[in-house]
This record gives structure tokens, C-alpha cells and sequence, in this order.
């Protein structure tokens, strides 16, 4: 069974920078596209971030040119660079596989954007 933990959320004022980090248990993570998702108040989760197992990456249009997503496989991680912080941008961040089905979500860490 697949775990992720998250980390690296806090308060940052708009135009900030955060660093998130997430980790998954197992010995397989090198063969899975990664991605890290949001959900904000009253919304639905989303999909803002994926990379392949080759490295390719995909961003959805609200962070694309802000935000960048990396892999570690020697470390089992994946990070999500995100620059240029919006309010909009507040919501609890989760990493899970992407473009292919879900495994169980990790507690997330929660990202506020607010002066």
C-alpha cells in the first residue's frame, strides 16, 4: 500500500514563494507519472501538476509559468516549486499518481495565500 505525506504548506502574503515536498512509501514510485492536486473551499479537487516517470511535465493554465513540478526518485519525492503566489491559490495541496488511477490521499498541507 502506497502512502503519501506531504509537506512544505504555510502562510506566505501574495507574490511569495513556497516549496512543497511529498513523499511516497513503496519501491515502485520511479515507474509512476506524479502529481500534485488541490482543493479549495467549497471546490472540487484539481489536478494543477503532473509529471511523467521520464520527467515530462504538465500544468494546468492557472499555474503554468508560476509553479514547477520535479521528481527525486532516489528519494521517492516529488516537489512542487510555486512562485508568483495568488490568493487564488489558497487550498490544501495533495501529490498522488496522475494521468491514471488514484491511489489513497495523504493528509495534504494546507497552502494560505493572504496579506
Amino acid at each position: 500500500q502506497v502512502q503519501f505525506v506531504e509537506s512544505g504548506g504555510g502562510l506566505v502574503q501574495p507574490g511569495g514563494s513556497l516549496r512543497l515536498s511529498c513523499v511516497a512509501s513503496g519501491n515502485i514510485f520511479r515507474i509512476y507519472a506524479m502529481g500534485w492536486y488541490r482543493q479549495a473551499p467549497g471546490k472540487q479537487r484539481e489536478l494543477v501538476a503532473g509529471i511523467g516517470s521520464g520527467g515530462s511535465t504538465s500544468y494546468a493554465d492557472s499555474v503554468k509559468g508560476r509553479f514547477t513540478i520535479s521528481r527525486d526518485n532516489g528519494k521517492n519525492t516529488v516537489y512542487l516549486q510555486m512562485n508568483s503566489l495568488k490568493p487564488e491559490d489558497t487550498a490544501v495541496y495533495y501529490c498522488n499518481r496522475a494521468f491514471t488511477s488514484l491511489l489513497s490521499w495523504g493528509q495534504g498541507t494546507q497552502v494560505t495565500v493572504s496579506s
